[in-house]
């Protein structure tokens, strides 16, 4: 028989006294999960860890199993509760994260990350991903999308080395980018996961799969009016194995405001899969279709690392250019500081009569001059981090593509050698 997991996702925009009516949608959404009971469920946007505490008590009787992912200042936000017993985690804080200086937008605070559970479910080894990626505040100038590039590529890094030898592999999240974006292509291209609207049989809920819509009380209604009332920015991945085959048999999100209730459970909308795992059939050998559809994957692949490496070249000359204006500002600063303290030493080095200087001025003009030399030393130090950070994304893409290059060569290389012995050995009455 079949195995039926049930897995449920949402962002819960749970933070403390600025999201509106955090406590009362947290006893929503302990209550939505006791009465469905999904098997797993991740959670993103968890800020205060008395809320996770609150969630666990709620559902010890339904979900005994839990585990909450600490990163960064506030915390990753990442939260699981589980049927079934959680056997193993671990969790990887992305490099790049955003500005601390942007501190309106907060997501450098938030240590954003991907975090992993191991399950056993009727002796298949399931790897579960939950992640939140950084937000989109412009689609027209989106100066955190090098960021948010690197971060789908350490993501899909993180999930193929990690999840090896799992049977089945699972990723849900707010991933904050449109199905069509790089970061959903590379990610899908390299790790071969479904995205489960695509793949589902039936599916009910809002219209595209839109999970920020503008029929949510909570949305910001504007941004959302170009992009047709919505947009779909959390997903429920899957890929099974040799071993295991995995379809998604049905999708559901909600729908905005909630029958019965004040107000829905988020800004955003609840997603709900159930996947159903059976055993694989072994196939031996591979065919020529096969031959070509690999070719033709290595060939879309090389071009969207190619289009990544782009991006963060980007990224990176920007980062560089702060970096330097960070670094001359610095010189200044510290150039007005001695000249001020040259000054200053002028009365001290005179002989004669005493002369009036003006303290005030003196003590005001040196606190500008140190705290300009003092911020612009914090952003060089920050700016080369991310420069680093960038380098370091940009050489791996390098070489990944060149990897990538040299396969798609030898295919191409072993089909033409095949098709030239299938000629000498050809019928000879033909």
């Amino acid at each position: 028989m079949p195995a039926r997991l049930r897995i449920f996702s949402l962002n819960c925009w749970g933070i403390r006294h600025l999201s509106k009516h955090c406590a009362q949608r947290y006893a929503m959404i302990g209550d939505l999960l006791s009465k469905e009971q999904h098997d797993v469920a991740v959670l993103q946007e968890v800020w205060s860890e008395k809320d996770f505490l609150f969630l666990k008590k709620k559902l010890g009787g339904t979900h005994p199993y839990c585990h909450y992912f600490k990163s960064g200042f506030f915390g990753s936000g990442l939260a699981v509760f589980s049927k079934h017993r959680i056997h193993d985690t671990f969790l990887y804080k992305y490099t790049l994260n955003g500005y601390p200086y942007m501190a309106h937008h907060g997501d450098w605070f938030g240590g954003k990350a991907v975090g992993k559970i191991l399950l056993n479910i009727d002796g298949l080894e399931v790897h579960v991903f939950v992640t939140h990626l950084h937000a989109e505040y412009s689609r027209e100038q989106d100066s955190y999308l090098p960021h948010r590039v690197v971060q789908a590529w350490e993501l899909q890094n993180f999930i193929r080395h990690t999840s090896a030898g799992a049977d089945v592999v699972i990723l849900g999240g707010d991933l904050n980018m449109h199905p069509t974006d790089l970061g959903i292509r590379l990610l899908q291209s390299y790790t071969e996961l479904k995205d489960c609207f695509n793949e589902t049989a039936s599916f009910d809920g809002c219209e595209q799969g839109f999970t920020h819509i503008t029929d949510n009380p909570f949305t910001h209604k504007q941004g959302l009016v170009p992009f047709g009332g919505g947009i779909r920015i959390d997903y429920i991945f899957f890929k099974g194995s040799e071993k295991a085959q995995v379809s998604c048999e049905s999708l559901s999100t909600s729908k905005g405001p909630i029958p019965g209730q004040p107000f829905p459970y988020s800004d955003h909308e609840t997603l709900s899969a159930e996947l159903v795992l059976y055993p694989a059939k072994v196939e031996k050998g591979e065919s020529k279709q096969e031959k070509v559809c690999t070719t033709e994957k290595l060939s879309e692949l090389v071009n969207i690392v190619t289009e990544a490496r782009t991006e963060v070249k980007v990224g990176l000359h920007c980062a560089e250019r702060m970096r330097y204006t960070a670094a001359r500002t610095g010189i200044m600063g510290l150039a007005l500081l001695l000249l001020e303290l040259a000054i200053a030493a002028v009365p001290c080095l005179a002989l004669g009569t005493e002369q009036n200087f003006p303290k005030a001025s003196f003590y005001l003009l040196g606190a500008l001059c140190f705290s300009i030399l003092f911020s612009t030393t914090l952003l060089y130090i920050f700016y080369g981090m991310e420069v680093r950070a960038l380098q370091g994304a940009e050489d791996q893409m390098r070489l990944a593509v060149g990897s990538l290059q040299e396969r798609l060569k030898e295919i191409t290389n072993g089909a033409s050698e095949e098709r030239s012995q299938e000629k000498d050995h050809g019928d000879p009455h033909d």
